[in-house]
């Protein structure tokens, strides 16, 4: 029973078992290396090995049943080999050198942390929190550490906040993969240095990028790619409106002029952010907003300029659309209102990349959804102190599984 234990779950294929032994929550496996299978760790040879005493050596395993640590106590031979003149321990065929743990350990670990926290992995395998880091950030390291980008042709850039303190990451994201590419520290031009020099060496032939319409990532893409069409994205502009719609609600409220209209107008943001779709009927909030934009013109017309503006991205040709947007802007430049005005000047200056689009229909909205993603693995963790295992964790999250609760 041992023996195939031994051999099937834990690979120690090249070894002899002898005996087993519990303590407490401990089960303690006995093995050696069978005489046939002992060789020189440095060359491999299996003859003219000459011993040179034994030292007993334990390592970790996974868990059976309840018992909460399986332990592999191997005597591992210590060999002078007369092919390569050198005296060191046998090799070993189921553990990596200066290792305390068996390869199919670090095999379980790994698994486990595709689906609970660092802590929780330790306290089901025995092994300590460091252990279990180190085994998890080799992995991560060797398989995501550096993420393929030949066959990349379509990106999106966008930078997500790490803490408070406008501390801010730059991250790259493979739209046609659905896998991230590079995680930089900042949201400066500076933080994708890394990035454009590993993709000038890879040979990739990126098309477009999708990005917001800061400057830092506009000056970066065009410096360095500037064949790449570059994509305005559609959430960001919504997003700017939004923003815009939300501003002229707060500077009518505060409006000393419009006093009487402040019960209407508060507690009404939520409702003029919202499509005229999505409005929830058995709340009576298309009541909420006609009473709304019936108290104030200029936020009436922002509204309707907001729901008006969805329509730029349904038009049949770009022609089309550049005609639609003019006349908007039209629209928005009549209503005299400074946000309006303003607004219309932020389209009419990146429109080049807002018609982009109809070349390539690519966005951010992918990135978006990971940053989501983002802000739930730091939740659990409650922050990371290392850095770059925060990166790693990052370019391996289209892995990642999640537990669905309730």
């Amino acid at each position: 029973m041992s023996t195939s234990l031994l051999y099937h779950c834990y690979g120690l294929t090249e070894q002899q078992y002898l005996s087993t032994e519990y303590k407490e929550n401990k089960v303690i496996f006995k093995v050696k290396t069978k005489k046939d299978k002992l060789r020189c760790s440095h060359c491999g040879n299996k003859r003219d090995l000459i011993k040179r005493g034994i030292r007993v050596r334990d390592f970790l395993a996974p868990p059976i049943g309840h018992k909460k640590k399986v332990v592999i106590r191997a005597q591992i031979q210590r060999l002078e080999c007369r092919k390569c003149n050198k005296v060191a321990q046998e090799a070993l065929c189921f553990a990596k050198q200066k290792k305390g743990y068996i390869k199919a350990f670090a095999r379980y670990v790994n698994d486990l942390s595709r689906l609970m926290t660092i802590k929780d992995v330790s306290a089901i395998t025995g092994a300590s929190w460091d252990t279990v880091k180190r085994i998890e950030l080799s992995y991560l390291f060797k398989h995501y550490g550096r993420p393929r980008l030949k066959d990349s042709i379509h990106i999106a850039i966008d930078e997500f906040a790490v803490q408070k303190g406008h501390q801010y990451m730059t991250v790259v994201y493979d739209l046609d993969a659905g896998r991230v590419l590079f995680v930089g520290d900042g949201k400066h031009k500076e933080a994708l240095d890394p990035f454009w020099k590993r993709l000038r060496c890879s040979g990739a032939k990126i098309e477009a990028v999708a990005t917001d319409m800061g400057p830092a990532f506009i000056a970066a893409v065009r410096d360095n790619l500037p064949e790449a069409q570059l994509i305005f994205d559609r959430f960001h502009i919504t997003k700017m409106m939004n923003d815009r719609l939300s501003e002229l609600r707060r500077a009518l409220y505060r409006d000393e002029t419009n006093l009487n209209k402040r019960p209407v107008i508060k507690g009404s943001r939520w409702i003029l952010l919202k499509n005229k779709s999505n409005l929830d009927q058995s709340k009576d909030e298309h009541i909420k907003l006609e009473q709304v934009l019936q108290a104030n013109k200029p936020l009436a017309i922002a509204y309707y300029l907001k729901e008006e503006l969805q329509l730029l991205w349904k038009q049949k040709t770009v022609e089309q659309a550049k005609s639609f947007l003019g006349k908007w802007a039209a629209k928005a430049y009549a209503a005299g209102v400074p946000i309006l005005t303003k607004m219309a000047h932020t389209l009419l200056a990146f429109r080049t990349g807002i018609f982009a689009w109809y070349q390539y229909p690519i966005s951010t909205g992918p990135l978006e959804g990971l940053n989501n993603k983002i802000k739930v693995l730091k939740r659990n963790a409650y922050g990371y102190r290392d850095k770059e295992f925060f990166k790693l964790k990052i370019l391996s999250m289209h892995q990642l599984k999640y537990q669905l609760c309730g």
